[in-house]
């Protein structure tokens, strides 16, 4: 079949003519493909409707597209340097070619604001120019030995298939990182795209790949309707061919993946929630402290695993803080994401509004103060503040995927260091600080993967690792996840005979 087919055209919630949804196959061994048990609907997140239609892989589709990366391995293992850097440097260029009408799908898809979707296609564009560098990286090392004429080396090996989990959240910036670094060492990959974001998560990348140059099975995605997730990652568990598994996305659903990756003794690479704190210390430029704690909390509607969720202000500035940080908030333009001046756009469904709704609710039933927010019009939820918030309550200790923050008192900067080291979270934080020898001094107190000083919680480079500390996961994005994608092989040349013991 044609992987694209458009429909009729349909009203949106605004009364506006939109284009009607397209039709999408799964991507495998090069080809475009029908699955056997259908399609399933992708619905927009602002308007309602049906964005587009996907294919409802199974578990034969999935085994399908891990027998192509399969066959496909060896010969992307042998493939040159120049010729992966190739073909990245051509994708680089078809991103930035198509990058409005892909910042417009993941506006439609997701409910991401265009500015947002401008931003993360700015950083995947960077991301695969990087990458394109990486297939330059030494790819071992060598060792002193005791013994004459002996020649100890450590060379890295790529492991096989990777099974690469891509979430709906930063769509497209998160689907090139699972899937570049391991390609970049030497890996085939099978893409399990979320039934949220099917095209931008997953369908995309391998368009772009493809026209890029990519052979056949080295990159395949296989795409599921709604809670039909269970049959594909059984393939990717009990497939012997699959020798990774790369997850993005929360930590109940990290740590079932991992266990079932100890059981089956598969590799398993996890970037996985955080509840992250920002501390505002005594000496900061209030000002300039809001302007990041608002970006920090609520930019793509606290819809990403780096968000700000705490917020940590000393109680010299406390006050004058929340003032304004509650006006700022309340100041953030909210409506359509795919209106340029749009900050805040819909949550992906109306489950997750409601989730975040209950989590407020909860905390003001408990005894928290409602400074801001805490409505909803429609899809959009409103930027809320909440203060006084108890510890039993569920938006105090656990990660709320919404416009939502909590501002904490505290009497120092060691108050502010306990407070944010009290849950098992380690994904990233921030310090805005007058002082940055200060700062950089507490920041080694802090148990978190990232540790911004002076920034937000959200500040991606790529040639940085990200990822998470103790609950937050383990492993790295960009050139530090070589490593998480090979393995160490050990070749040890002696040149002459050696004395062996007793013989």
């Amino acid at each position: 079949m044609n992987h694209r087919t458009a429909s009729s055209s349909s009203a949106s919630r605004t009364g506006q003519p939109r284009k009607g949804p397209s039709e999408y196959g799964y991507f495998s061994d090069g080809k475009w493909l029908t699955a056997e048990a259908g399609t399933f609907e992708d619905f927009d997140p602002w308007t309602e409707e049906v964005f587009a239609v996907a294919a409802r892989c199974g578990r034969a589709e999935t085994a399908a597209a891990i027998t192509a990366a399969d066959r496909a391995f060896p010969a992307w293992a042998r493939t040159t340097p120049a010729e992966k850097a190739g073909i990245l440097r051509r994708a680089a260029a078809i991103v930035e070619r198509r990058s409005e009408e892909l910042a417009e799908t993941m506006a439609r898809e997701t409910g991401t604001t265009l500015l947002n979707g401008r931003f993360q296609l700015g950083l995947v564009i960077q991301l695969i120019e990087q990458a394109a560098g990486w297939a330059y990286l030494p790819a071992g090392e060598v060792l002193p030995s005791d013994f004459p004429d002996t020649t100890q080396t450590v060379v890295r090996r790529p492991l096989g298939v990777v099974a690469s989990f891509t979430p709906w959240n930063g769509a497209q910036i998160l689907a090139w990182r699972a899937i570049l670094s391991p390609l970049v060492a030497g890996n085939t990959v099978v893409v399990k795209p979320t039934e949220l974001a099917p095209v931008s998560a997953g369908i995309q990348v391998a368009e772009i790949l493809h026209e890029a140059g990519l052979p056949a099975g080295v990159v395949n995605v296989v795409t599921h309707g709604p809670g039909e997730a269970g049959p594909i990652a059984d393939e990717f568990f009990e497939n012997p061919a699959v020798r990774c598994v790369n997850f993005i996305g929360s930590v109940p659903t990290g740590r079932m993946l991992a266990e079932r990756a100890g059981a089956a003794l598969k590799r398993s690479v996890m970037e996985l929630g955080g509840y992250n704190p920002l501390i505002v210390l005594d000496d900061a430029d209030l000002d300039y402290a809001v302007r990041v704690a608002a970006f920090s909390a609520f930019f793509h509607q606290g819809q990403i695993c780096l968000n700000a969720r705490t917020i940590l202000v000393h109680r010299d500035l406390y006050d004058v803080f929340v003032e304004r940080l509650v006006a700022k908030a309340g100041a953030l333009r909210a409506g359509s994401p795919l209106e340029e001046e749009t900050f805040i756009g819909p949550l992906i469904t109306p489950e997750a509004l409601s989730r975040v709704d209950e989590r407020v609710r909860d905390a003001v039933a408990k005894g928290a103060r409602l400074l801001t927010g805490g409505t909803h019009d429609g899809p959009v939820y409103a930027p809320t503040v909440l203060a006084d918030v108890p510890d039993d309550a569920a938006v105090s200790v656990e990660e709320t995927f919404g416009p939502v923050v909590v501002v904490r008192s505290v009497e120092s900067a060691d108050e502010a260091v306990d407070l944010a080291n009290r849950l098992e979270y380690g994904l990233t934080s921030a310090i805005i600080s007058g002082d940055t020898h200060r700062a950089v001094r507490l920041s080694e107190r802090i148990r978190a993967g990232s540790v911004r000083i002076n920034l937000p919680t959200i500040d991606d480079e790529i040639q940085a690792p990200i990822g998470g500390v103790r609950d937050s996961g383990w492993g790295r994005s960009g050139p530090h996840s070589l490593h998480d994608f090979t393995d160490q092989i050990a070749v040890t040349v002696q040149s002459g005979e050696r004395r062996l013991p007793s013989f």
